[in-house]
């Protein structure tokens, strides 16, 4: 099963750049044949939310959501079900700085 990692932050990360170096991890992960995809995403402040209402094109700068968490960074993986997701989650190097959403990806 496919699940998408989405790695938010709260705030400036403070910690060593070599702590937080996802190349070790994405080599593990490409070895078990789990990693798929990722990368990091610019700041909200590039970011473009696009919406169609009653017809009419809205486009607005910035995130959708105002909050305090923003998305900095994605993984997309191969997992046998959500444990062994939440295994490869937990070994992220981000996962002790901020957070990662696991979330499944849609099947019929």
């Amino acid at each position: 099963m496919r699940y998408l990692f989405l790695i938010a932050t709260d705030g400036p990360i403070d910690a060593d750049p070599a702590e937080l170096d996802p190349e070790p991890w994405v080599r593990e992960m490409d070895a078990r044949g789990a990693h798929l995809m990722g990368d990091r995403l610019r700041p909200a402040s590039d970011a473009t939310t696009v919406r169609v209402r009653d017809g009419e094109l809205l486009v607005t700068d910035g995130p959708y959501a105002e909050t305090k968490e923003q998305m900095g960074g994605f993984d997309v993986i191969e997992a046998a079900d959500l444990d062994e997701a939440i295994e490869i989650a937990a070994k992220h190097p981000m996962a002790r700085v901020a957070q990662i959403e696991v979330r499944p990806f849609w099947t019929e």
